[in-house]
């Protein structure tokens, strides 16, 4: 009886390959035994200062969680207008910029299109694709992880639909020039810059977006304002396809806890940009603590992380054994990021933490 359901599931579905997500830190504490307040999560490259205290005030004192929100997203798309500098006629909010991602391959993939990713990159681009039942052509990068344009201009066929950039990049942390992306949009095709780190690199291309009508940037107040749990991202785009996706999307997709977090963040930006700022110091400090961790490679990041390459041990194994101390970091192991560890910059304490943990695990790799 069971098996019936299947001849109705797409095979595509059956076999579908999942995101990997982070893991969950209470889940962690459990298996370890020890208090939540104990695990230091710097695997997922969230904010280690929260939200604005203006955030928690003002869903606190909310009276109207009861009411859908607004649908056309009027007050935040000009507060995302204050704080962009866009104007709102170009600018759409999503329940994270990863739905954004999915409603730009549902307006322009049918099945069996393509879009190209620049890979090692964020996999949610070819997630997406596989959802939309189309597919991701990635084209690898330089062995610098700096990209190849003559590479990714040979890749486009006429089954291609976007070319998804992340800049920085996750999760290597460099930049692409502004020459490269220009010479991209050069090409005609849709041509998705992922700025989900803006606020740590301050390199953009928003303001080009009115040049090219096939120029989009996404962003999101997950990292620099602290929001990872409520969800709200935002993307500026030609006014053609911030119309249709305004059409397209689900009514409520941003929940009026976000979209008061929103409010209240851009209030208090210059709060949260000091958190920013000493997130950008504490980046060097943490870089220059592993340059002198014998058995990793740093990788200079423009972003709130650090990729390291593993020059001695297993990038599983290390993380593993930071895990049962309690601190929680991401590691790769596939063919394009063979042996690598990233680590989220935290506070100074977080990197005195991991960092002693790190030549504590060194001595045993000696051994």
């Amino acid at each position: 009886m069971p098996d019936r359901i299947e001849k109705f599931i797409r095979i595509d579905m059956s076999r579908f390959g999942t995101y990997s997500p982070c893991k969950s830190p209470d889940v962690i504490a459990q298996k370890l035994k020890i208090p939540e307040s104990e695990i230091l999560k710097l695997d997922a490259n969230e904010n280690p200062y929260g939200c604005s205290p203006r955030v928690r005030e003002a869903l606190r004192e909310y009276p109207y969680f009861n009411i859908y929100p607004d649908a056309a997203q009027t007050e935040l798309r000009r507060y995302l207008a204050d704080y962009t500098g866009i104007g709102v006629e170009n600018l759409v909010a999503g329940n994270g910029s990863d739905e954004l991602i999915d409603l730009l391959l549902r307006l322009f993939m049918a099945p069996g299109d393509e879009i190209i990713t620049v890979v090692p990159t964020f996999d949610m681009y070819r997630f997406c694709a596989q959802v939309c039942c189309g597919r991701a052509i990635e084209v690898k990068r330089n062995p610098d992880f700096s990209v190849n344009v003559s590479a990714i201009k040979a890749a486009i066929t006429e089954r291609t639909r976007a070319i998804f950039l992340a800049n920085p990049n996750n999760p290597t942390g460099n930049l692409v020039s502004k020459a490269d992306i220009l010479e991209l949009v050069t090409t005609g095709v849709p041509l998705i810059i992922d700025e989900a780190y803006y606020e740590f690199s301050g390199e953009t291309v928003a303001h080009l977006v009115h040049a090219y009508d096939n120029l989009m940037v996404l962003r999101t107040f997950s990292k620099w304002a602290g929001l990872a749990g409520l969800r709200v991202g935002y993307g500026i785009f030609p006014v053609r396809i911030a119309d249709i996706l305004l059409k397209i999307k689900p009514p409520y997709n941003v929940n009026l806890a976000a979209q008061v977090a929103v409010r209240e963040s851009i209030k208090d930006k210059s709060y949260l940009l000091n958190t920013v700022k000493n997130m950008i110091e504490e980046r060097s400090r943490l870089y220059q603590k592993l340059q002198d961790v014998h058995f990793l490679k740093p990788i200079p990041s423009h972003a709130n992380f650090i990729l390291c390459e593993v020059i001695k041990g297993n990038a599983g194994d290390i993380q593993n054994a930071l895990e049962q101390k309690g601190i929680l970091i991401r590691y790769y192991n596939t063919p394009l990021l063979k042996n690598y560890i990233r680590i989220s910059v935290g506070k100074p304490e977080h990197t005195e933490r991991v960092v002693r943990a790190l030549h504590e695990l060194g001595e045993r790799i000696d051994d």
